[in-house]
């Protein structure tokens, strides 16, 4: 085993860690899950809900996993018959005054409560002629129910907002079996990074009103995304239903975003389902626009380009992804080149807690990825050349207020009636972030993958599909960056 790592055995399998480690995670790296509810890597410690109890040997009694730290040597049980018959009492405990509304949760197919119950609950209840305490529904904030009677008190909300929010608005208010999770009486839960208590409640009692009722969890296709809200490059989780969008959920990753998002990045996600999209090529014939195939459209795009020669001027969006803005340099490479785009900027909103993690005041994923590859922040000169240029590339910017004399190229999903792109030569479709794939650089310099997660309408196409196809055309595909 590797100097300095703590040797023990978990359920018959043996495990090398670093010292400090957790019972409960040295037992996943044995391949098991130690069945828990407070217990959370991203917040601190709590111990309240029993539900981890193992056997180890030489201890006097069960141990909580979460609250256990390895040493050398150390065995550890977890499916004996004294840990097992722990774990059934605490969750019969919990089931006493339970709904049990499972048909009618959003959180049923992916609630911790369910698992666990399934996985080593009692077959029924021996408390069935007591009546079940009721509570109703609480409107906590924004987006966030609180639904008491689901509650099984474990804290993680309290803890969350507490420690790692650092704005202590929740408690666990009241005693026994009365106790349920209280916010401050003049306070809502509107911090900038509330929404994560949704995500970090085991069961379903704090729910998102915005994904309320869209969907069940096993309707759900789900896809690792990067989130496009600013620059901090969260993962992310996208979850579909019928080709839309319904939920944006963090995706682990102890280097940029531990287990959070923001709730900005969180709701940012609308637009990727938006009707009035561009779902065919569209090529100028007699002053009208006209719809075409990709054929005839990439080939007035290589005829325009082929018959040009001077100045080009590419303006871009910084959350197109690193592989179209590579492709469209190349594609004027041919020209005496300028390349911008433009940030959005909003305000800064740190996650007290982690250290660099915060909604970024960029409002932009890729710009840093624009950067490296040579394209300028200062947009006003490149709209200001782009005057006088042969060509104007812009590339899914549908704002773009773009005054060109030479040819206009539009590569986009959405455009305006009355936006300056309608005057465009040629109008190519290409699909949205959750359409594709591809890669940001998040502002660490960090390169990170994405995923297509549905398809996109009509004729549309990844912009570094388009861009390739053009390049291939013009005989510039195996030129270098």
């Amino acid at each position: 085993m590797a100097d300095g790592m703590i040797n023990l055995t978990i359920d018959g399998a043996p495990v090398s860690v670093p010292p400090g480690t957790l019972v409960i995670e040295a037992a996943k790296q044995a391949g098991v899950l130690v069945p828990h509810y407070c217990y959370h890597p991203g917040l601190p410690v709590a111990g309240v809900c029993r539900m981890c109890l193992v056997e180890i040997e030489k201890a006097p009694k069960l141990q909580i996993a979460c609250a256990t730290t390895v040493t050398e040597g150390m065995v550890v049980k977890t499916q004996t018959a004294p840990s097992k018959s722990a774990r059934q009492s605490v969750l019969e405990l919990l089931l006493i005054n339970h709904p049990l509304d499972c048909p009618i949760c959003d959180q049923a197919g992916e609630c911790e409560l369910q698992d666990f119950v399934f996985q080593e609950g009692r077959d029924g209840t021996r408390y069935g002629e007591y009546a079940k305490r009721f509570n109703p529904v609480e409107d906590f904030g924004p987006d966030v129910l609180y639904v008491p009677n689901r509650c099984i008190l474990c804290t993680r909300c309290v803890r969350f907002m507490e420690d790692v929010a650092k704005e202590p608005v929740l408690n666990v208010s009241e005693r026994g079996d009365r106790a349920f999770i209280g916010i401050h009486p003049e306070a809502r839960l509107d911090h900038p990074w509330a929404g994560n208590v949704v995500d970090l409640c085991p069961v379903g009692s704090l729910l998102s009103k915005d994904f309320l009722h869209k969907a069940r969890a096993w309707e759900l296709d789900k896809t690792a995304s990067i989130c496009t809200g600013c620059s901090q490059g969260c993962n992310i989780t996208l979850d579909t239903r019928d080709e839309v969008v319904v939920r944006v959920r963090p995706r682990p990753n102890l280097e940029v975003n531990r287990y959070f998002i923001c709730d900005h990045g969180r709701m940012h996600y609308k637009w990727m389902n938006r009707g009035d999209r561009i779902e065919a090529p569209l090529i100028r014939r007699d002053g009208e626009l006209k719809a075409t195939d990709w054929d005839e459209a990439l080939d007035r795009v290589a005829g325009i380009l082929r018959g040009a020669s001077g100045t080009a001027v590419a303006l871009v969006s910084p959350g197109a992804s690193s592989e179209a803005l590579a492709l469209a340099k190349r594609l004027l490479s041919g020209f005496s080149w300028t390349g911008a785009f433009q940030v959005v900027m909003g305000e800064e909103a740190p996650l007290p807690g982690v250290p660099n993690l915060a909604l970024r005041a960029e409002r932009a994923p890729n710009a840093k990825g624009a950067e490296n590859l040579g394209y300028s922040r200062d947009y006003a000169r490149a709209l200001e050349a782009a005057k006088t240029a042969a060509v104007v590339l812009v590339l899914d910017d549908p704002d773009c207020a773009v005054e060109a004399s030479g040819a206009l190229i539009y590569l986009g999903s959405v455009l305006g009636a009355d936006a300056p792109c309608r005057r465009a030569d040629v109008i190519l479709p290409i699909a949205n972030v959750a359409e594709e794939e591809g890669t940001f650089t998040n502002c660490d310099g960090r390169d990170q993958r994405y995923y297509q997660a549905k398809p996109a309408p009509g004729m549309a196409q990844p912009a570094a599909w388009v861009l390739g196809e053009l390049t291939a055309a013009l005989g510039l595909a195996e030129l270098t960056r």
